[in-house]
């Protein structure tokens, strides 16, 4: 797992405030079909947003059976549909460059726009005519209706703010200002070009510069996860991506200024994903959208080794300890759940780990009797306080003062808050590192990061 700058959260539950995916899906293959009916589950049917295709091609495949395929589907979904809204792209000098000024209007450049609208069947059609002041009549084509009242369009013709053609013969036409636009950036379109958000070359091209001997079989090029970013999310957010791949989510989620976790089961972490990052972080990377986000390296990162889950449920559904665990696996797992620090003594059986100079931790798979709580409770004293994390107890638990005993998996549960939006489970929790003075500069030192169960590594 790679959290980004702070610590960060992953929900259980599979709720995210906004939902991008990429694969092939097409209402003609039962693959894509399932899919989708696989998210309206999870986010309902009514959280569906849309279906961006995306152009991951700009080549046609010569030897395709049937059709060149050039495309995927990105499917959209919300959390909440009616609240949530994406964001909206930045204009591109393109957009612009539709805008002229041929009249050298004081506004400055404009493009004509109907001065008519298509009718909706609810509505009537009336007679509809208007006089501008060089003497043309204009009507609105059958089945339209006017954009703007008579009133309106009187304004905008003393104010030179309809256009007739160069010649002053065409249809007239309404002068719309760049100046003027309610919406400086627009909606992001449901076709994604390759000139926009990228090609499989591109991405291609990103990973081999990465690891250039092992090439990636299926990378998203980094414009692609700008496109996705850009419309779901804003500077600080969290980003989440549960099969990193490559690890092209990270990298661009660290050069647009997003916190991010990824998740990866394969040795693509070693083999592209961490040296990816580590040239992102120190600015070595000038591939992907670097330039266009002006990316100048910075920040870092935290490696995590998952344990294998703690609990597993018998063939009743009750909850046990996973037989994937040895004493020592346990011990240390339990210790850091309960918040120990695990410090397993020599000379103590039953002192497995510290909170302090007089607290201490026992773990054990044994069903605890009255009497071997007393005897440990001898041992350990008046002076000092010890939580018995065990597999069951057969006895009054207040009858020690000096002891607190706990069931291992219920007491595991309660740490673990299952089912909760705030998922507590914080088997590693990291010190901050201090600061170390390096010339003009502050540099934090990278943490040693210990395996939980490194078993010799």
């Amino acid at each position: 797992m790679f959290p980004g700058s702070p610590v960060a959260r992953a929900n259980p539950k599979g709720e995210r405030s906004k939902f991008m995916r990429s694969g092939p899906m097409g209402r003609c293959k039962p693959r894509g079909t399932r899919i989708q009916v696989l998210c309206d589950e999870i986010f309902g049917r009514a959280n569906f947003v849309s279906n961006a295709i995306w152009q991951k091609k700009y080549t046609v495949a010569n030897d395709a059976k049937w059709l060149a395929e050039n495309h995927d589907h990105i499917l959209i979904y919300a959390k909440n549909k009616e609240t949530w809204r994406p964001n909206r792209l930045e204009r591109t000098p393109e957009m612009d460059s539709r805008y002229k000024n041929p009249d050298k209007h004081p506004k400055g450049p404009w493009k004509a726009t109907p001065l008519y609208a298509k009718r909706t069947g609810s509505e009537k059609e009336q007679a509809f005519s208007f006089q501008f002041k060089n003497g043309v009549v204009w009507t609105p084509p059958r089945g339209t209706s006017p954009r703007f009242p008579a009133e309106a369009l009187r304004q905008m013709d003393e104010n030179d703010e309809i256009w007739f053609g160069s010649d002053g013969t065409a249809t007239p036409s309404r002068k719309t200002f760049l100046s003027e636009l309610k919406l400086s950036a627009p909606p992001a379109p449901t076709v994604w070009l390759h000139s926009d958000a990228g090609n499989n070359h591109e991405a291609r091209d990103e990973v081999k510069a990465i690891n250039p001997d092992d090439s990636f079989a299926t990378p998203k090029p980094e414009k692609l996860l700008k496109r996705v970013l850009d419309l779901a999310t804003n500077p600080n957010d969290l980003v989440l991506d549960s099969f990193a791949g490559s690890g092209t989510t990270g990298a661009v989620a660290h050069k647009m200024g997003r916190r991010w976790i990824m998740v990866e089961l394969g040795e693509h972490c070693h083999t592209h994903i961490i040296p990816r990052l580590k040239k992102v972080i120190d600015g070595e990377d000038s591939g992907g959208i670097t330039q266009a986000v002006d990316w100048k390296g910075g920040g870092g990162f935290r490696y995590y080794r998952l344990a294998p889950s703690l609990l597993e449920k018998d063939r009743w559904g009750n909850w046990v300890i996973a037989q994937s665990y040895n004493a020592a696996m346990l011990a240390e797992a339990v210790c850091k759940l309960m918040g120990f620090t695990y410090a397993p003594s020599e000379r103590h059986y039953w002192l497995h780990g510290r909170s302090s100079e007089r607290d201490f931790i026992y773990v054990t798979t044994q069903s605890l009797t009255h009497d071997q709580l007393r005897a440990i409770s001898e041992e350990v004293g008046e002076d000092r306080s010890l939580l018995v994390c065990c597999k069951a107890f057969n006895a009054n638990p207040d009858a020690f003062a000096n002891l607190t005993v706990r069931k291992i998996p219920h007491a595991v549960l309660r740490r673990c808050e299952w089912g909760k939006d705030d998922y507590s489970l914080n088997v590693a929790n990291l010190p901050m590192a201090a600061a170390v003075e390096t010339g003009n500069q502050t540099a934090t030192p990278p943490l040693p990061q210990a395996d939980l169960f490194a078993e010799g590594e």
